[in-house]
């Protein structure tokens, strides 16, 4: 899966759950669920809707790892390169 795949669903998932928010705007850096005001319940769906499109389970521990645009790219980039296709 290319970075620009995976960036698409990154901000489609985003769209899903903050339809109002504009993922391109958002600084690649920044946590991304306080800027757009993310609870936890929603987050998840988020995670899960990912993990639908992409095949990577996030776990709890790794959370902080994606609040952010380009933390989020980077764990599924790393992911979906190990052998067991991302599931830890």
């Amino acid at each position: 899966m290319t970075e620009q795949e995976l960036q698409a669903i990154i901000f489609a998932s985003l769209k899903k759950v903050a339809p109002e928010s504009i993922p391109e705007d958002l600084d690649p850096d920044e946590n991304f669920r306080e800027e757009l005001d993310i609870d936890s319940y929603t987050f998840l769906q988020m995670l899960v809707h990912i993990g639908e499109q992409t095949g990577v389970e996030v776990p709890e521990i790794d959370y902080g790892r994606v609040s952010t645009l380009s933390g989020m790219q980077g764990y599924l980039t790393a992911r979906l390169s190990s052998p067991d296709s991302g599931k830890l």
